[in-house]
């Protein structure tokens, strides 16, 4: 069963707030670094990039992986 937020302690929602906005950071971070980099210093599809940052509820891990593996140096 799900919990209302209403239902979860302070502390849990300052926990979720602050991750919330942290992957949203990351999320935007990436997407204006992916629209700045030119498409051949990108490994794949600049679309198929954006398209997984926007789309993929990750916790941060496809901004991640992006930053870490998608870029070429």
């Amino acid at each position: 069963m799900a919990r209302k937020w209403s239902d979860l302690s302070p502390r849990t929602r300052r926990v979720v707030t602050v991750m919330a906005a942290l992957e949203g950071a990351v999320k935007v971070a990436a997407l204006v670094d992916l629209a700045r980099r030119p498409a051949s210093q990108v490994r794949g599809s600049k679309a198929a990039w954006a398209t997984a940052i926007v789309l993929v509820n990750s916790a941060g891990a496809v901004p991640l992986a992006y930053f870490l593996r998608g870029r070429r140096p």
